[in-house]
């Protein structure tokens, strides 16, 4: 292919892979875009290959991003393109209650989107967080780590201040559903953690 229409192809190739480098591609952000990156799947996952990044891509909730390869056997470790991000010991709990609360909603619930409101996650925070006079502290702490989960894409802030957050479904392939199957093990971990550490 070549001329306008092998231009238009590669400029088109380019503008997804950039949206991929970014960060998550949600189908509910950019439509135009989600139909380029199904149309263009087999390209964009021959040009991020020789960097040792796969597509990962999910129809079904409507998302896509970037992964790095984990080195097969014998193989020496790439360096990383995709950075990994410490998290902090509130900010990964809160990320398990979340995914609890999704997998509750899926179970129960007949709608797409599961929205809370910043109380109730707040709420669900506060019983794992250990008891003190400073109310406001907590609360400032606590909206921190709301804050960060929503920069990760794993919470997103609705329009209006008093709709509260969008849990997004990108948290079902980042938690799984084998990691899970053990929460109520690690919540007793984290009852014991938060026991010795303040929010």
């Amino acid at each position: 292919m070549t001329g306008p229409a092998a231009a238009d192809s590669a400029n088109a190739l380019s503008l997804v892979l950039i949206a991929l480098m970014k960060g998550v591609a949600y189908r509910d952000a950019d439509p135009a875009l989600w139909q380029v990156l199904l149309a263009l799947q087999p390209q964009v996952r021959d040009q991020v290959q020789p960097f040792g990044l796969d597509l990962i891509l999910d129809e079904t909730e409507g998302h896509a991003y970037l992964r790095q390869r984990p080195a097969a056997e014998g193989e020496p470790e790439s360096p990383r393109l995709v950075a990994r991000r410490q998290l902090s010991f509130p900010v990964s709990l809160l990320l398990a209650l979340l995914r609890k609360k999704l997998a509750e909603f899926d179970a129960t619930s007949g709608e797409a989107r599961l929205i809370l409101s910043r109380d109730a996650i707040a709420d669900m925070l506060r019983l794992f967080l250990r008891d003190t006079a400073n109310e406001a502290k907590v609360a400032d702490r606590i909206d921190e780590h709301i804050n960060r989960i929503v920069e990760m894409g794993f919470l997103r802030r609705l329009r209006d201040p008093g709709d509260g957050f969008e849990v997004r479904r990108i948290l079902k392939s980042f938690v799984d559903a084998q990691w899970l199957a053990g929460f109520d093990q690690r919540l007793q971990e984290y009852r014991a953690h938060a026991a010795g550490e303040a929010p």
